[in-house]
């Protein structure tokens, strides 16, 4: 919803940059290395190894961060994939941008994917399953095929991909982790993304891709076709200076996720999460309470639509539980920079809302 003539007193979201991000822009820019550079190696190497990842291959957007993973698995047109209901339309879309189809589980009442619900949309064309930690939260406790989420998969011969877009500070398991550095993420770079892997032939294969497929002696035979999903240098600086103030970056998120919970009403808290990206609530007054905010000044969002009430996989939705959950999610405000006076007012805003009702 857009109100262009109310008054908005907070941001939804906004990057935390400090002058260590300017620092290592200016240091592109005085180089000219705006392009191609050595940010880009630095950023890569160093979010490889917070995450205890061997191979970290950048690119343009966490969209085409999960392309380029499921590219370099094999998958395309034939091939199934198993998807969320609940969450960002780009997870589906990076999939069919393959040529493979989505095939879609609905979620529990913590938004997190089913377990028990993947068994029966799994067939013989099925290729990889997409985790993806909605909100910031883990599937620690989800068990399915006599294991947890990520060895089920296994046993039933499935690629893990993991779309991390929510998840920075949450440690990877799967074979492909694939990250968002859009300008609402934990991280940022504004635009951008990363696949981070402990196989060196997806890697290989993933840079390949990400580069218009060019060999290493750039003889402009191009051995497949490749794409033009390239970082550039001053993203990467940014993004460098980004992951070494990780830890400063997720404790101040903590801190706001924990002065949410201390000043909301207790019947709209969702579960906590490991990490946070957004704080969502819950309320059977969402479209009411949207508008209250904002006629407030207090910016808010809508949860996830479900997968097959989407234009593009249309199929019966009514049932599940990711639409039941889709009427009820909003969430609020939340960025690094925050204060406990931003968080109290939108909480009192808040209040006043259920006050009335």
């Amino acid at each position: 919803r857009y109100f262009p003539f109310r008054e908005t007193i907070m941001l939804m979201s906004k990057p935390s940059i400090t002058e260590l991000e300017k620092q290592f822009v200016a240091e592109a820019m005085a180089l000219s290395d705006i392009g191609v550079g050595p940010f880009i190696g630095q950023f890569e190497e160093l979010w490889a190894q917070k995450n205890k990842m061997a191979y970290g291959v950048s690119c343009n957007s966490g969209t085409n961060a999960i392309y380029l993973a499921l590219k370099a698995l094999g998958i395309g047109p034939g091939d199934e994939v198993i998807v969320p209901e609940y969450t960002m339309i780009a997870t589906a879309w990076a999939v069919s941008y393959t040529g493979a189809k989505p095939v879609f589980v609905d979620c529990g009442d913590d938004l997190l994917m089913n377990p028990s619900l993947i068994s029966e949309k799994v067939t013989d064309r099925t290729k990889a399953i997409i985790v993806v930690p909605i909100y910031g939260r883990t599937y620690e406790e989800k068990h399915w095929s006599q294991g947890d989420i990520y060895n089920g998969a296994r046993k039933n011969g499935l690629f893990v991909v993991e779309d991390m877009a929510e998840a920075h500070g949450i440690m990877p398991q799967g074979d492909i982790a694939c990250y968002s550095f859009y300008g609402n993420k934990i991280l940022t770079t504004g635009e951008g993304g990363m696949c981070l892997t402990d196989n060196k032939e997806w890697a290989d294969e993933m840079r390949k891709l990400s580069n218009m497929y060019m060999d290493e002696n750039r003889t402009m035979l191009h051995p497949k076709q490749g794409h033009n999903f390239r970082m550039t240098n001053l993203q990467a600086a940014v993004g460098l200076a980004q992951v070494m103030r990780l830890d400063e970056i997720l404790e101040k998120r903590k801190q706001i996720e924990k002065w949410y919970n201390e000043n909301l009403p207790e019947h709209v808290k969702m579960p906590l999460r490991e990490v946070l990206w957004m704080m969502d609530i819950k309320t059977d007054h969402q479209e009411e309470m949207k508008d209250y905010l904002e006629e407030n000044g207090i910016p808010s969002r809508y949860g996830f639509k479900p997968m097959s009430m989407q234009p593009q996989y249309l199929g019966e939705y009514k049932h599940l539980n990711a639409y039941k959950w889709s009427k009820r999610i909003i969430y609020l405000p939340t960025y690094t920079d925050m204060t406990e006076d931003d968080v109290k007012t939108v909480c009192q805003t808040l209040k006043s809302f259920e006050s009335g009702k």
